[in-house]
């Protein structure tokens, strides 16, 4: 006798009624179409689960009320400007993401930056070592910063609150020693790093080519995802939910394909940055590798028991986060076509952290995706250059950031408690 695999998930109103059930959302679709998606969102807002809806809410309040003020808010260069602007301290929020997903901190990845910065500009142009390799060394430098980090963490038991904060410190000062008397060290505005944000990828059918790419392949992924779960026997979406997705994403996707021709065509930082965020999400969600690091943001006891190496790990995520601040330092130094005694100081902490969070990475770890960093920055950056705009100054640009990430914050935790009333947490 064979039996419907939906059938079996389905839920009894009556059994269910006054309890909190957990179910699968693309059974929810299959089963009851649209209203599906309607008990699917009712159950995460009494869950707590609001994922990236408050995230994605504010971007369109933001966009709304900025355009309201400004017309040029919304304007090609305006954006083809916050996309270049967004990378550096995206990518550096990449890995911060990792660490936070293990409930830890790393406030070092400012001056992280500013080391890589310095190691290519000396290496290049102090001793006119390849700027290729040159750039590698730099990056390298971040990784092993970050283990190190990560080593004193782990191995040696040392909060990584108190490590990383002495690597502030300490990098710091190494950066300020590297760049010498002058404290600046001017870059070729032509050279490999110079065109990490001043190259544009001016032929129209760039910019729609990759936006083409990113529908097809988000199309197939999900298709082919489907179809293995299906043939697995769980919940799959079915195919009008996945065209309705695809759908959406193409025209968010043409729509900014359009907006870059219109100013000075596909910017290559962008580009940079979305493989970026293809290839850690695919590492986070689709390797063993990556569910180590949700188990182990769960619980370490639980993930030691299962057998998983914490002390490499966290080694390796530190190490993660090194690499990418040291990636974003390359890009910082791409911007301002040199490496000063600011590099890597100031804000930059506080917003890479920030965009983490305001993205929708919690906290307290076992949550985020790297994809949260895309959301985080755009939020961060619109706001920034939305008041620019309005002529309105830095202190004031300040206070609305550090309002946002406490709204932020208190969002991620009444969510929490209001997932451990309803026992998901």
């Amino acid at each position: 006798m064979t039996t419907d695999k939906t059938s079996t998930a389905v839920i009894n109103p009556e059994a269910a009624e006054g309890a909190d059930t957990v179910v699968d959302p693309r059974l929810l679709v299959r089963e009851q179409g649209f209203g599906g998606y309607i008990s699917e969102f009712k159950r995460k807002m009494r869950g707590g689960d609001l994922g990236s809806i408050p995230v994605v809410i504010g971007l369109i309040i933001i966009c709304v009320v900025f355009q309201s003020l400004n017309s040029e808010f919304l304007s090609a260069k305006n954006i083809s400007d916050i996309a270049v602007a967004m990378v550096a301290t995206g990518m550096m929020a990449v890995g911060i993401i990792f660490v936070l997903m293990l409930g830890e901190i790393d406030l070092s990845v400012g001056s992280v930056s500013g080391v890589s910065g310095a190691v290519v500009a000396v290496l290049s142009v102090t001793h006119g070592l390849n700027e290729w390799l040159a750039l590698v060394l730099a990056i390298v430098s971040g990784a092993v910063i970050g283990a190190l980090h990560g080593f004193f963490f782990a191995r040696i038991g040392a909060p990584a609150f108190a490590v990383t904060l002495a690597g502030l410190l300490f990098w710091l000062g190494l950066m300020l020693q590297l760049l010498g008397d002058t404290g600046t060290i001017n870059l070729d505005s032509d050279g490999v790093v110079g065109k990490l944000t001043t190259y544009y990828f001016t032929d129209v059918a760039a910019a729609y080519g990759v936006a083409a790419v990113l529908v097809i392949a988000f199309f197939f992924s999900a298709f082919l995802d489907s179809r293995r779960r299906e043939a697995a026997g769980v919940p799959s979406r079915p195919l009008t939910d996945i065209v309705v997705r695809t759908v959406v994403l193409a025209v968010f996707a043409f729509a900014a394909a359009i907006m870059f021709n219109q100013y000075r065509g596909l910017p290559l930082a962008l580009v940079l940055f979305l493989v970026v965020l293809i290839g850690t999400d695919f590492l986070l969600r689709r390797t063993t590798y990556g569910r180590k690091i949700f188990a182990l943001g769960g619980s370490v006891e639980a993930s030691r028991r299962a057998g998983i190496n914490v002390t490499a790990i966290r080694i390796s995520v530190f190490s993660i986060a090194g690499t990418f601040a040291a990636i974003g330092g390359l890009f910082w130094a791409s911007k301002i076509a040199a490496v000063n005694q600011g590099s890597g100081t100031g804000d930059l902490l506080m917003n890479v952290i920030a965009a983490a969070v305001i993205g929708g990475t919690s906290l307290f770890g076992g949550r985020g995706r790297t994809w949260n960093a895309l959301l985080g920055v755009m939020v961060i950056v619109s706001i920034q250059y939305g008041l620019s705009l309005e002529g309105i100054k830095t202190p004031v640009q300040y206070m609305v950031t550090g309002a946002v990430l406490l709204a932020t914050v208190v969002i991620d935790s009444v969510t929490r408690k209001t997932q451990k009333t309803a026992g998901r947490a």
